[in-house]
């Protein structure tokens, strides 16, 4: 697919008064102040949905953003979209964002009613969340048939950069996934095998690998049911894995506090009583010298539990490594995405996505129900 055959904002027929209604991803981390207020912790998506705004206002329409935050089952007030609205405010005082989309749960089971509701009053809808595009809502599938629709100028870019990755890769291409559970990816791994030269695992599911290898892997995250998949993927000899781990014993804590205890280093096998929560400083060099010598590059996801500062060092090795590359480089997910900002990398590559499962399911499949509701909406 080419951004092309999505409508753009200059597709549509705006005049100045006429209102837009602008799904935007502002799905954004929260944490309490000092006065129990929630804080935004991170701006990226905000910062990303700005530029759409800046568009639409430039053309003289009135801007309505919707969006949803968190997974609130019905009104949660740490879930309001008022730390959001306070920032979005600070750059356009006259734009309008609605309350949490999700706090309605005719949103996430798109209703028609519901999609209607929002389209009423409006002379056009954009749609600038990529990140929730793969989601059957009735903000990203219900409302273009109802009103004119365009794809805004954020969801424009993803499918450019990602359309690059899945259609004429620059090669050697190398992709790093991280995460907890190869069953959460199974269904991109199977699809990366197919497209690129070598795959990079770590993070949990690296374990469930490593076990299909036949090694010892302690206490550690293992999908049992997995083995045979992971089998196969091994079977394509593309798949990389680590040559060391970092852990600790079961019996101690981690988390984004940390511990007490000293991260262990083991090498081939994590001895029975211990557990591994990042790849170690072997495997960092190892997974470098292929990212450092590939022509294109997709990372996705932590390779180990990020948020203890203790198994951090995997994580932040290959955000280095990719940004010191020369490659073209996507890198999606929150986490990935830190990384590279607390690393100061994030401008050393190519595109950072706002998506997380979305990015993985365009990869995968080529499309989302979001950008085919978009391209639908022009049909007569």
């Amino acid at each position: 697919m080419t951004p092309s055959a999505i409508p753009s904002i200059d597709d549509l027929t705006l005049s100045p008064g006429q209102r837009v209604l602008l799904r935007a991803d502002l799905n954004v981390p929260l944490r309490s102040g000092p006065d129990g207020t929630q804080v935004v912790t991170d701006q990226f998506r905000i910062e990303a949905a700005l530029p759409t705004i800046e568009r639409l206002r430039a053309s003289g329409a009135e801007v309505v953003v919707c969006s949803h935050l968190g997974r609130p089952k019905g009104y949660d007030p740490t879930l309001t979209m008022e730390p959001v609205r306070a920032i979005i405010a600070a750059h356009f005082p006259e734009v309008e964002v609605l309350e949490n989309l999700r706090f309605d749960p005719r949103e996430e089971a798109n209703d028609p009613a519901f999609a209607a509701q929002l389209a009423n009053g409006f002379d056009a809808y954009v749609n600038d969340a990529f990140g929730v595009s793969h989601r059957r809502h009735a903000s990203i599938v219900g409302v273009p048939p109802l009103l004119e629709s365009a794809g805004g100028i954020t969801l424009l870019e993803e499918v450019k950069h990602l359309t690059l990755l899945l259609e004429m890769p620059a090669r050697p291409y190398v992709a790093v996934l991280g995460g907890a559970k190869v069953s959460d990816k199974l269904g991109l791994l199977n699809a990366l095998v197919q497209q690129v030269d070598t795959l990079l695992v770590g993070g949990g599911m690296c374990f469930t690998f490593l076990a299909a290898e036949g090694l010892e892997v302690g206490d550690s995250l293992v999908e049992e049911q997995m083995i045979d998949q992971c089998q196969h993927l091994l079977a394509t000899g593309k798949v990389v894995l680590p040559v060391d781990v970092m852990g600790l014993a079961t019996s101690d804590s981690f988390g984004p506090n940390g511990g007490a205890s000293e991260a262990q280093r083991f090498g081939l096998g994590v001895p029975a009583g211990y557990r591994g929560l990042d790849i170690g400083a072997a495997t960092v060099e190892r997974f470098s010298e292929f990212l450092v010598g590939a022509r294109s590059i997709l990372w996705n996801g932590p390779m180990g539990v990020f948020e203890d500062p203790r198994f951090r060092s995997g994580t932040d090795g290959v955000a280095e490594a990719i940004g010191r590359s020369d490659a073209y480089s996507v890198v999606g997910g929150g986490d990935s995405v830190a990384a590279l900002h607390q690393a100061g990398l994030a401008d050393s590559v190519s595109h950072l996505s706002t998506g997380g499962g979305a990015t993985l399911e365009y990869l995968e499949h080529g499309d989302l129900v979001g950008l085919a509701a978009l391209r639908h909406s022009r049909e007569p």
